[in-house]
């Protein structure tokens, strides 16, 4: 579903959406996803420059070599419902990403990550391709992260999520220990995409428990905030376990709020297409038809996405020729992630 500007309406059959950053203005909805990974080595059956899903360790090793498939299976273990792989040349270089970037263009996904790499020119090259999609219709997060260097510095860290500010974007900050290995938070970044595709849109993946030891760094209570005010997404370990301290995109926002606009974005373009466009007529009748149905899909999502969600014929402009104006309002629901507590005694 492409955006649209009151200034200058698109000429294309098609149903376009905009969204108001203002009180009450805004759609939400989702469903558990896939995330998409381009691999760096391979070393089975699979060749350069193709497309694979895997829903399996077993399908990965056989693809892919038990080697080179750490990204894969943290993304799997974070809860994805599968991972679309994309293999990329065995010396990639740049005209090689934009070929990857093309070819993703035209398939499904909810997440993108890299494969446990860091490189800051691509990360620039990414938020310019995540902002053309966005304004094409094509809505999906992207997980990035940073070398030991910058995991050692969170102010290097918060510096990587202003220059990536964008509400698709999420910046792992933080590193982590198990088993004895040490992962960047470029290389754990995989598992944060994999917990946000398999995290339903009523909940928020804040205070997620991690499959950790500890953290690269543990940040003082004054690095945690200044990290949270930066849009950067870090670890915690609180003495007994790691967990996510909170779930933002680089711009501020709660993944869960962003998400679930991309997810009802997605859903009531795909209805829409296979069943009102160029199928209803623009009248009294079929933009009634069209209202109960938007907004029968958005209570469906239940109290714990949204609630009070009103749909009605935009007073602001009319629904003539083949063209409807639909205004939108809700309440989103948020989960808690803050509790205050009075002990009288």
């Amino acid at each position: 579903m492409a955006t649209w500007d009151p200034s200058n309406l698109p000429t294309r059959p098609g149903i376009y959406m905009r969204f108001v950053r203002a009180a009450a203005a805004q759609i939400s909805g989702g469903t558990l996803g896939t995330v998409a990974i381009p691999l760096l080595t391979y070393a089975g059956t699979a060749v350069e420059k193709s497309f694979y899903t895997v829903e399996s360790e077993a399908a990965a090793v056989e693809l892919f070599g038990s080697a080179n498939i750490q990204s894969v299976l943290l993304a799997l273990a974070g809860g994805a419902k599968d991972v679309l792989v994309y293999t990329m040349p065995d010396t990639a270089v740049a005209d090689d990403y934009v070929d990857m970037r093309e070819a993703l263009d035209a398939r499904p996904f909810n997440v993108f990550v890299f494969d446990g790499e860091f490189d800051a020119t691509q990360q620039a090259a990414t938020k310019t391709w995540v902002a053309r999609n966005r304004d094409e219709g094509k809505h999906f997060i992207v997980v990035i992260g940073g070398d030991a260097a910058s995991d050692a510095d969170p102010a290097l860290g918060n510096a990587r999520s202003t220059l990536n500010e964008d509400d698709y974007i999420v910046n792992v900050i933080s590193g982590g220990i198990v088993g004895g290995v040490t992962y960047t938070s470029a290389e754990y970044a995989p598992y944060v995409a994999g917990d946000i595709a398999g995290t339903p849109i009523s909940e928020s993946i804040t205070y997620d428990q991690l499959p950790l030891e500890d953290v690269t760094k543990r940040l003082t209570n004054s690095q945690t905030v200044a990290a949270l005010a930066a849009g950067s997404l870090l670890f915690t370990n609180d003495g007994a376990k790691v967990k996510i301290e909170q779930g933002l995109v680089t711009s501020g926002l709660k993944i869960k709020s962003i998400r679930t606009q991309q997810a009802v974005t997605n859903d009531i373009s795909r209805t829409a297409t296979d069943s009102y466009i160029g199928k209803l007529p623009n009248n009294a009748d079929g933009q009634a038809t069209l209202m109960v149905a938007v907004k029968a899909y958005l209570e469906s999502l239940g109290a714990a996405v949204l609630t009070n969600p009103v749909v009605m014929l935009d007073p602001q402009r009319p629904s003539v020729g083949d063209s409807v104006f639909l205004a939108v309002s809700y309440m989103e629901t948020d989960t808690m992630e803050r509790i205050f507590i009075t002990v009288n005694i």
